[in-house]
């Protein structure tokens, strides 16, 4: 799983620089054509991986039920998200790969509920969930360049 865990560090390094190269103001934008933002689509990827790996093993993960209610799918932005959720979220990015890494090593995901992906993949094991993240993960990378074109 190296290569996975590699990979998505990598993934969630180039979306941490979406914090360095926008203004909160650019975060927020919704551009025309679109249903949410690029702080959003952080916030997502951020509650799918814990939904993905925590609650598919039965293990509480390490974000508040506001977040997920925020980010969750199906949902879309609500309002301005403010320097403080900023801050969290920032943190978030990086601190959950060390943790999941560390939860892994640990052999903590032993009860992983198989179940179908939205696009009817199998996921039989907390690898098949890791991977299926790093899928899931690019998806809104490849959102938020579309997103970035307009703001």
């Amino acid at each position: 799983m190296e290569t996975e865990f590699n990979l998505w560090n990598i993934n969630r390094k180039i979306l941490l620089e979406y914090f360095e190269n926008y203004s909160l103001e650019q975060l927020n934008i919704i551009p025309q054509g679109f249903n949410n933002n690029l702080i959003w689509n952080i916030g997502h990827v951020i509650v799918v991986q814990q939904a993905l790996l925590y609650n598919t093993s039965t293990l509480l993960g390490y974000i508040t039920d506001d977040m997920i209610n925020l980010y969750k799918p199906g949902t879309f932005p609500t309002g301005k998200t403010n320097h403080a959720e900023v801050n969290e979220l920032k943190e978030l990015l990086i601190s959950l790969i060390d943790k999941t890494k560390t939860d892994y090593s640990n052999q903590l995901f032993n009860s992983f509920a198989p179940r179908k992906t939205l696009i009817g993949l199998n996921m039989d094991s907390i690898e098949d969930a890791i991977i299926f993240n790093n899928y899931h993960e690019g998806l809104h990378l490849g959102a938020m360049i579309g997103i970035q074109k307009f703001i």
